[in-house]
């Protein structure tokens, strides 16, 4: 081949490489380590940290009648951003009584300290070993934080969480750990049939394997805490609180307390979500910033 064709050969690669290149997605961006939050982001099979700059600031004292549930997490988080031992946290239960509102304000009173937090979508929980390889070599204490966690029949995230929660030979480093909100105490669904196939051995009752690969996934976080429904005090209470932060007068309690019930039965629900919707409205109605 003479030196000419050589060349040639050589342009026409180069401009096939720079075509092929131009097809490529850009590189991931570099995290930005001074942001509080996190989302993980995956596009065309490259995931990144999307820095979150605008967060709710809730406190944990907004989140009220749930005092049992806030001092359980409150000790376990304190321990791990101080360096102690602490657990992966399942917080189960109904909905809108301050289950992921008690991570948000776990990071806001935390934060100064170095906790940090990552939100990852269910559909991602595939990229979990690569999120914590982001943050290994890490000086702040990262949770990982994954809401309204559930899992459908072969869904390719329950095994990758499983694995990181408690099941692979590769240890979880010391600075992260696993929060997540269910409605759903076992994370998967179960059915009437799987509990039909439970075996009497004796006196002993040996349940199916099913059943008992169902259980082992919410077994691997060490920290249960379930959440209830309010009773309409409580859900009253809640609504005070929310007024009184959003600046409404508390003078005719009587006609908000029957706006707030109102409220709560469109809704079908007496939740601390719903009450603070109503207090946002009401402080809207009433011109309240």
């Amino acid at each position: 081949m003479s030196p000419a064709d050589l060349d040639r050969l050589i342009a026409r690669a180069e401009h096939v490489l720079a075509r092929f290149e131009a097809t490529l997605p850009p590189a991931p961006p570099e995290p930005d380590w001074k942001a509080h939050a996190h989302r993980w982001r995956t596009r065309n099979g490259r995931g990144w940290l999307e820095p979150i700059h605008k967060l709710q600031g809730i406190r944990p004292a907004d989140l009220q009648d749930v005092d049992a549930q806030k001092a359980r997490i409150d000790a376990n988080t304190r321990q791990f951003i101080e360096g102690r031992r602490a657990n992966n946290v399942l917080l189960t239960g109904a909905r809108g009584t301050g289950k992921s509102s008690l991570v948000r304000a776990m990071l806001t009173e935390y934060a100064p300290q170095g906790l940090r937090v990552i939100e990852v979508d269910k559909s991602d929980l595939i990229d979990l070993t690569h999120i914590v390889d982001l943050v290994t070599t890490r000086s702040e204490r990262f949770i990982i934080f994954c809401d309204d966690l559930s899992f459908d029949e072969g869904e390719p995230g329950y095994k990758a969480l499983k694995s990181v929660l408690d099941g692979s030979f590769a240890a979880v480093p010391d600075n992260v750990l696993i929060y997540a909100t269910s409605n759903r105490r076992h994370l998967l669904p179960e059915y009437f049939d799987e509990n039909a196939r439970t075996k009497y051995v004796g006196d002993e009752i040996h349940p199916a394997e099913v059943v008992e690969e169902k259980i082992s996934l919410s077994e691997r976080f060490g920290l249960w805490v379930s959440f209830y429904p309010f009773s309409q005090d409580e859900y009253l209470s809640i609504v005070q609180h929310w007024l009184r932060e959003f600046g409404v007068a508390l003078n005719d309690w009587e006609t908000l307390r029957q706006e707030a019930l109102q409220w709560s039965l469109m809704r079908g629900s007496r939740s601390g979500r719903v009450a603070w919707q109503f207090a946002r409205d009401c402080a809207g109605r009433l011109g309240n910033a």
